[in-house]
């Protein structure tokens, strides 16, 4: 295998990208800006390497048509190429106003629909070229994810961390209750009893449950609500409450963004504070893409300061 490897180099890649985007060898040899026959040679190369035909005459006349095989490794091969400019353009000095990369940011429903909104149009403003994919995270295995690089940065709560992940604390949030405007019992102080005579809805992002944090808060007084709907998703939140009579506690951060169609009250209970946080790997902290990243996630959360590193595992 390490012979092989050996044999490979960028330019074949690009020849085999290349062919398998025009199927025409005067049209990739252009894009490569080498002559047909220098494509030719690499083409025969590339045969011999992978023991494939590749790209077989159509019959048509007009062009090539591409074999199986190198329909099979086509989605592969351009992963590879990205990794490969990824590792190329990589560098101390970044400039966002250029850059092509891609950033992974794993975070749940949650805070996604909080920071979202704020934190796209700050990057799209200043990295244009940038790209940001959204991941649900696997909490069991966060802290190798952010090692391998499978993700840049994860935003959760403290406990979903790892120890030795770097940690900044993004916002504190206090929740609330929240109603459609013209709802019928009006605007004002929502009491215990209403609050639990009438119809809630719960975001349950694990899916299908009708009890959380708030039945948790009413059981240890010993009152209990109604949740008659539960969604997986913060995004139809607003949409269900604003065509029903349903009430929702969530987030302040979060509700306060649909004010013009719902009324927000305090909640008749007392809820602890809701607190997101920003993780990532040590090994990128130098990493001047990186830091960037984490300096516009910090600003759409409206904090600043030093990052804290969690504690690590008891020595003996």
């Amino acid at each position: 295998m390490n012979h092989l490897l050996a044999e490979f180099d960028v330019g074949l890649l690009l020849t085999f990208d290349a062919l398998l985007k025009d199927k025409n060898v005067t049209h990739a040899a252009a894009r490569l800006n080498i002559t047909q026959s220098a494509l030719s040679a690499r083409l025969t190369r590339l045969r011999q390497l992978l023991g494939d035909p590749l790209f077989i005459p159509s019959t048509s006349g007009r062009g090539m048509v591409a074999s199986p095989h190198a329909l099979a490794l086509q989605p592969e091969l351009t992963r590879l190429l990205e990794q490969l400019s990824d590792f190329i353009g990589t560098a101390k000095v970044f400039d966002p106003a250029t850059s092509k990369r891609v950033f992974r940011i794993a975070a749940t429903d949650n805070p996604v629909s909080i920071l979202a909104p704020d934190l796209i149009p700050l990057i799209k403003s200043r990295a244009p070229e940038v790209r940001i994919a959204f991941t649900s995270p696997d909490k069991a295995r966060i802290a190798e994810a952010l090692e391998q690089g499978e993700i840049d940065v994860f935003i959760g709560v403290a406990e979903d961390g790892a120890p030795g992940l770097m940690a900044r604390k993004l916002f504190q949030e206090r929740f609330v209750t929240a109603q459609r405007r013209g709802h019928p019992r009006g605007n004002g102080p929502l009491s215990l009893d209403e609050f639990c005579a009438l119809d809630h809805l719960l975001i349950s992002t694990s899916g299908g449950h009708f009890a959380g944090m708030v039945d948790q808060a009413l059981a240890e007084i010993g009152r209990e609500r109604r949740v008659s709907v539960s969604v997986q998703s913060y995004a139809l939140a607003p949409l269900i409450l604003g065509s029903t009579d349903l009430i929702c506690t969530l987030p302040r951060r979060f509700l306060q963004r649909f004010d013009q169609l719902l009324d927000l009250v305090d909640a008749p209970i007392e809820l602890a504070p809701f607190e997101m946080n920003l993780f990532w790997h040590s090994r990128m902290s130098a990493d001047a893409a990186h830091a960037w990243l984490r300096q516009q996630v910090l600003r759409s959360a409206g904090q600043a300061g030093r990052p804290d590193k969690l504690p690590g595992p008891p020595s003996d």
